[in-house]
């Protein structure tokens, strides 16, 4: 078998906050991150109030995010998506001269991107007839993140962003692994943001039934707004974030003194090619079932599951199905991080990669908050009773994006 990506470093931002073992303790605690939603006044009737928003971090100790230097980069995708890159980057011990950076990859996505850049332009001309300030464009250029991306780190290899909607972040990293496998780098930059928290945005998804809309009589629980697999769910919590993982060839890691714990020891990407949103059982088996065989194993190999599970009626339920279908009735354990910080769309999925990692390195898997058994799904361990020791060789990563974009990671712990 090809020897596959080495996982060297990771960094991640949530609505727990910005500290990654402050935010590990609290995930691992069995807190939650949603609360009100303060992003933008909120009109009159308008149908969500909760969300999962990432507190204001001090940019003090880190220049090249000044506020005279992020003075035009006025979409917060930027700031963030530069931190945790900058982060894993000093994690991983690894710095970027001349000699390496042709072969160092971006892939580091967003599937949003600085659409709030545009909405304040436009209310800006409508207003006061102004025309759009010069950086208004970039910070709406979703290429842009990975742009800046490699301008911080100074990475001059293959440079590309991948949007597949809520799949984004899994995404970002296959691309990562590709580009090491195809010989093309030896180090991938990857990794998603997305700050979704804009008016219209989150209008939308309540108009199209896909986001939580508070209801006064039966909301008295705000935390547990988000539950995924439960008999009263109702849609996804919208939420913020972002996440890095660093790739790396283990011959590059090795030359390098690069140390690693764990690799992405398969892959899987299809499309539904059926719905818009409702994702599609059949092409959703398959990503799980291809990216199983892709690491060489067999299902019950995979000690846990880091589902996908937007907590939608129709997504969790196909979830589930197919999971079935691939590993049969006795499921290993399930846990939906959606429950304890929401849905940050195309950051979702790197999100829960780190996430899982840090399980993995803990021995420890993370709880599903709020979870009340729907008898439709049938018998679900999707440790619910607080955070889980058990030791983890392999995890499945899920994720399913809008337009029917799949695509699903094995991480393997090394020897």
């Amino acid at each position: 078998m090809t020897k596959r990506p080495w996982i060297i470093a990771w960094d991640l931002i949530s609505p727990f906050g910005s500290d990654l073992e402050a935010q590990w303790r609290r995930a691992e605690a069995g807190e939650s991150g949603i609360g009100p939603l303060t992003r933008f006044p909120l009109p009159d009737g308008f149908p969500v109030t909760v969300a999962g928003q990432v507190p204001a971090i001090d940019v003090t100790p880190y220049d090249f995010l000044s506020p005279r230097k992020m003075a035009h980069w006025t979409s917060p995708i930027f700031l963030h998506a530069m931190l945790v890159v900058h982060r894993a980057m000093k994690r991983a011990g690894l710095e970027i001269d001349a000699a390496i950076a042709p072969r160092v990859a971006t892939t580091f996505s967003t599937a949003i991107g600085g659409l709030d850049a545009v909405l304040a332009a436009d209310r800006n001309m409508v207003a006061r007839g102004r025309l759009p300030h010069p950086f208004a464009n970039p910070n709406a250029c979703v290429n842009m993140v990975a742009g800046k991306v490699s301008m911080l780190t100074g990475a001059t290899g293959p440079i590309t962003t991948t949007i597949t909607a809520c799949a984004t972040g899994n995404s970002s990293i296959i691309a990562g692994a590709m580009f090491i496998e195809a010989g093309m780098a030896d180090v991938a930059i990857c990794g998603a943001v997305d700050f979704p928290l804009v008016e219209p945005i989150v209008g939308g998804f309540a108009t199209m039934n896909g986001a939580y809309k508070t209801k006064a009589d039966s909301d008295a629980d705000v935390q547990r707004a988000s539950r995924p697999f439960s008999v009263d769910r109702r849609g996804f919590v919208v939420s913020e974030g972002a996440a890095c993982v660093l790739l790396a060839s283990p011959d590059f890691a090795r030359a390098h003194g690069l140390s690693a714990a764990f690799e992405l020891a398969g892959w899987g990407m299809s499309a539904d090619a059926h719905h818009f949103v409702a994702p599609h059982l059949p092409s959703v088996s398959r990503c799980m079932s291809d990216t199983i065989k892709h690491a060489g194993l067999g299902p019950r190999d995979v000690s846990a599951i880091n589902a996908h599970a937007a907590s939608t009626k129709v997504g969790d339920a196909v979830e589930v199905q197919a999971l079935r279908q691939v590993f049969g009735e006795q499921l290993p354990p399930l846990s939906a991080n959606k429950s304890l910080i929401g849905h940050a769309m195309g950051a979702s999925s790197a999100i829960e990669t780190v996430l899982a990692l840090m399980g993995m390195e803990r021995d420890t898997i993370l709880p599903t908050i709020g979870y009340r058994a729907d008898p439709a799904l049938g018998d679900l361990d999707c440790v619910a009773e607080g955070a889980r020791s058990l030791k983890q060789e392999h995890v499945l990563n899920n994720s399913f994006g809008f337009g029917g974009c799949n695509a699903c990671l094995l991480l393997r712990r090394l020897a």
